[in-house]
């Protein structure tokens, strides 16, 4: 049976959610899965309402449109919640990810959820602020999705990551960047 895991991305533009979404299918790829990545664009300013998507799958996948039915909903700006119906079918057993300071619990309240929906809340912004010194939570959220999702491994994504940044940026915002993760990883909480 396949195992097929789509993930539908919240964000503002300029916060790295397409960049995110392509690296979190990346690393499905180098752990031999199979994977699409693909953004959905508005008014492309900074600041506007974006989402993306990303499907994770240990078969091919054949289906090549937006999904409307995602098991993971990663949420990188916790204003969107009062713009966007950012759970908008979520299967029953979901799972929400959000940068927020509100513990889950509140949020699981706030977005009436369905006890078997889950919420993971991170201070993505708050942590790139402190590592990487700018609020761009896309990496710190990657390390909260690693830790309540089991789907990628944290390694493989941050050898990507290092690939990825090399090209723009030196060895202190690689390094940088992997303390985000970490951190998200260890401070992300679940109810």
């Amino acid at each position: 049976m396949q195992q097929l895991t789509e993930i539908r991305w919240h964000a503002r533009a300029g916060q790295g959610a397409v960049t995110a979404a392509k690296v979190v299918a990346e690393t499905a790829l180098s752990a031999d899965q199979y994977m699409q990545a693909m953004p959905e664009y508005g008014p492309e300013r900074m600041g506007a309402p974006i989402k993306a998507f990303t499907r994770i799958s240990d078969q091919p996948i054949d289906i090549h449109c937006n999904i409307e039915n995602p098991s993971v909903v990663i949420v990188l700006d916790d204003t969107l919640l009062d713009v966007i119906d950012v759970t908008e079918g979520i299967v029953a057993d979901g799972v929400v990810i959000l940068n927020t300071c509100t513990p889950p619990e509140q949020v699981k309240q706030r977005l009436g959820l369905p006890e078997s929906v889950k919420v993971a809340c991170v201070d993505a912004s708050g942590i790139a602020l402190d590592t990487i010194k700018r609020d761009i939570p896309n990496t710190p959220i990657v390390g909260a999705f690693a830790k309540v999702t089991g789907l990628i491994d944290l390694d493989i994504f941050k050898g990507l990551l290092a690939k990825n940044l090399s090209k723009k940026f030196g060895q202190e915002m690689i390094d940088a960047n992997f303390a985000a993760v970490d951190r998200a990883h260890e401070e992300v909480t679940v109810a």
